[in-house]
């Protein structure tokens, strides 16, 4: 195990290197820079010269992208030109909230998503099963800022049931915190649930066709013994592929689900930062993107080793 882990790790390097050239020079090749900001319209030229000496953007871009790769390899993230706070502080407050919302979001996708499938496979061409994958593709088809916004005016306009926006910590009220969170996790859920109904349907159908499963049945086994504790088990690896990249998918979509919801998590703070030209928070954020899913990866490895013990443990795989 610990050899698949330090492969993983080293095969990961090269990728963490191109995100971090990708986002060093991906924001510097579009027009503007922070001064744009910081100075407002009002400023002139010699004012934003001035700016830019005092941030370093004079210096050539090698210079740049040196003196921010020894900053990294120093645990320095380096420092916010919007905010003036150290990235690593801001990020390490900033991303419990997103956490907190991506995993709510996470559940309420794996024990619906999975739910659906399992009962749309059992229930094959039938009104059912046409129904739930009606609304699984309905569901794949919606942006989800749309679905936000829908759910806002629904359930805290209309009917006035949750708030609008804004963020109570679970540690400080779990009730509020629900509240809080209840529409941004489903705004994020609700429009992966239906592809993950439909890769669990998919799977489900393929197992349930199996030798195995026909002789479990033909040895009078319950429905429930065939369907939980045979099928399902072997339907899970491809239901884990498809999770890990849900989960990833709630991480990117959280950018536009926090603003939309005044979310104060990390996706709203690099959401910003795009807008401010904030290069550092947007260099050091996709990196700390990147390690996540790295990590994410690495533990979806070790998840299907433990499904199926034919894949073993060879760093190899």
């Amino acid at each position: 195990m610990l050899r698949l882990v330090a492969s993983r790790l080293l095969s990961a390097i090269p990728v963490l290197l191109t995100v971090m050239l990708i986002a060093f020079f991906l924001m510097r090749m579009v027009p503007g820079d922070p001064t744009m900001v910081l100075g407002g319209l009002d400023a002139t030229q010699q004012e934003r010269d001035e700016m830019r000496r005092t941030l370093g953007l004079d210096q050539p871009l090698p210079v740049q992208l040196g003196r921010w790769m020894i900053g990294l390899a120093h645990g320095d993230l380096g420092r916010s030109i919007l905010l003036g706070q150290d990235v690593a502080s801001t990020a390490a407050e900033r991303l419990p909230v997103t956490f907190s919302i991506a995993l709510f979001s996470f559940a309420i996708t794996v024990t619906f998503g999975v739910f659906a499938g399992v009962v749309a496979a059992l229930r094959q061409n039938t009104w059912v099963d046409q129904l739930l994958m009606t609304l699984a593709v309905l569901g794949v088809s919606l942006p989800n800022f749309w679905l936000a916004l829908v759910l806002i005016v629904l359930f805290s306009v209309d009917l006035g049931w949750l708030p609008t926006g804004g963020y109570v910590p679970f540690m400080t009220d779990p009730l509020q915190w629900l509240r809080a969170a209840t529409l941004p996790a489903l705004s994020l859920a609700l429009v992966q649930v239906g592809l993950l109904a439909r890769v669990t349907r998919s799977s489900m159908l393929d197992v349930l066709r199996q030798d195995y499963v026909r002789t479990a049945r033909a040895k009078g086994l319950s429905a429930f013994k065939v369907v939980f504790k045979h099928a399902l088990t072997n339907t899970l690896i491809p239901v884990v592929t498809i999770t890990g990249h849900l989960f990833s998918l709630l991480l990117g979509g959280s950018i536009v689900i926090e603003t939309v919801f005044s979310i104060p998590g990390f996706g709203l703070l690099l959401g910003s930062a795009i807008l401010g030209r904030d290069y550092p928070v947007i260099q050091s954020g996709l990196l700390i993107y990147a390690v996540m899913l790295v990590l994410l990866n690495i533990v979806l490895d070790l998840i299907y080793a433990k499904l199926d013990p034919r894949i073993g443990y060879d760093a190899s795989n």
